[in-house]
């Protein structure tokens, strides 16, 4: 990792750090995709859907970051993992995946992934991820610096691993806001009104609402009036491209 450029009159910013989305899942890779785009200091160099094309793009492209599913359509995650490891690719990693066998965490950081976010998640969790891993490359400076002491590895290893606070409102869970944003993802340019969403997804229409209305707030969807019945025009949702 390079350390960050200065930012003074004259001089370039740093530059952003690169990052590979590697999900089986298109819809889930797009989204992953996304999230990363909007969080200043990253940028997307790929998506690949399985390990082969992993492989192959890692050959090509500089990737500082590896958002990496472990259950692959050709191969487990932590496998590619090894290859490139074996390979000399010292790239790192966070596991994105629905696993929640501490052996597979524990395989995962003997082969230094950084962070293992668990599927399904919010944008919030992962910006909050890779603010922190942000904060861990700044701390650790350039590849060949040196720690001037204990206290210098303990804050940037503490950079990883410090706790962060609930990032969804009361009453919303991560599981549920996942399903509304898949569906509201799915209807594409129609939309979805609160009774559309209520009913694709099987909760009642005012907690449908508090769930579209919470992605608005976040700016991953649009809300506009709908009208062509008596009465108050309902609002239909979208997706935010």
């Amino acid at each position: 990792m390079s350390a960050p450029a200065g930012t003074g009159p004259g001089r370039p910013g740093p530059e952003p750090v690169q990052v590979l989305v590697v999900e089986d899942d298109p819809v889930a890779a797009d989204a992953h995709a996304l999230y990363v785009s909007r969080v200043t200091g990253f940028e997307v160099a790929g998506i690949a859907h399985s390990r082969a094309e992993a492989g192959r793009m890692l050959d090509r492209l500089p990737v500082d970051l590896i958002l990496l599913d472990l259950y692959l359509p050709d191969g487990h995650g932590l496998s590619l993992l090894r290859a490139l490891r074996g390979a000399g690719h010292t790239t790192d990693v966070f596991a994105v995946t629905s696993a929640r066998d501490l052996a597979v965490v524990r395989e995962g950081l003997s082969l230094g992934v950084v962070q293992h976010v668990l599927k399904p998640f919010t944008f919030p969790t992962l910006r909050d991820r890779l603010r922190q891993y942000a904060e861990f490359r700044s701390a650790a400076g350039a590849v060949d610096g040196e720690a001037g002491s204990q206290a210098e590895v303990d804050r940037a290893l503490s950079a990883l691993r410090a706790p962060q606070p609930a990032t969804l409102p009361k009453g919303l869970s991560a599981p549920t806001l996942e399903r509304v944003t898949h569906a509201l993802r799915a209807a594409e340019d129609e939309g979805l009104t609160a009774s559309a969403a209520a009913e694709t997804i099987g909760i009642n229409r005012i907690t449908a609402r508090r769930y579209l209305e919470h992605l608005v707030d976040a700016g991953r969807a649009e809300r506009r009036p709908q009208y062509g019945q008596v009465g108050r025009p309902e609002f239909c949702y979208r997706w935010s491209h």
